[in-house]
């Protein structure tokens, strides 16, 4: 099978001043179309750094991202952002959601600047919330508005979607909806789908297991059995 996304001797290092650090070091991955692919790893192992560079936010020091053939670290600032609005749906911890606007309106501001967007009922649909899509984020709860950050990602048909600790703000049982959802997603419509977590038990629920640590590939394995989000507990 050939990669979607590929990552090749990839390091990125921060300079402030005098100062250096170092958050990937010389890092191989590759990605397969419609895996679930999970990045465990501690607070300062490099995964948030990872995805934004995945995620066409930010570029690496050195080393390549290639997706579909194309060479992102050598694009112009207009065909990343043209990746970004094309094929990157991203899920943060916080929702950022604007207040102002309903659950649809939230959505329709995806779908009015995409190619060949999902309508933005159906989208909210596909997260369950058919009957909330009128309510404005005051009216839902963390987990609902998260389902509406979900929504509006994939309401533009990305081709990866990246989701940077979905679980973090919400408690245990709305963490486990939440990741139903994403499940969903990744399972119907076939999104390749990448959750950065540093809770190991959430690793459970996906195609394979990346664990990064002092910004540095520690293993990649793959699960020989996917437990259902409803399967984890931690």
């Amino acid at each position: 099978m050939t990669p979607i996304l590929q990552v090749v001797g990839m390091s990125k290092v921060y300079r402030m001043g005098d100062v250096s650090v170092t958050a990937l070091r010389n890092v191989s991955l590759d990605f397969f179309g419609g895996e679930l692919v999970v990045l465990l790893g501690a607070s300062g192992s490099g995964k948030s750094t990872l995805l934004n560079i995945i995620g066409g936010l930010d570029l690496p020091t050195t080393g390549t991202l290639t997706f579909r053939g194309s060479d992102l670290t050598s694009a112009t600032e207009q065909q990343l952002t043209a990746y970004r609005r094309r094929s990157i749906g991203f899920v943060f911890q916080f929702y950022n959601l604007i207040s102002s606007l309903t659950a649809l309106e939230n959505v329709q501001l995806v779908t009015d600047i995409s190619e060949q967007p999902m309508p933005a009922d159906e989208a909210l649909r596909l997260v369950g919330l058919g009957d909330r899509m009128n309510h404005f984020p005051a009216q839902l709860s963390g987990g609902e508005q998260q389902r509406v950050a979900i929504a509006r990602a994939v309401a533009k048909r990305p081709e990866l979607l990246l989701c940077d600790e979905p679980t973090g703000a919400l408690d245990y049982l709305t963490g486990k909806l939440v990741l139903e959802v994403i499940e969903k997603v990744n399972r119907e419509l076939g999104t390749t789908t990448l959750v950065i977590t540093h809770n190991v038990s959430i690793a459970g629920m996906a195609d394979r297991v990346v664990t990064l640590r002092s910004g540095e590939v520690a293993e990649d394995r793959r699960n020989s059995t996917r437990l259902s989000p409803s399967e984890l507990s931690w």
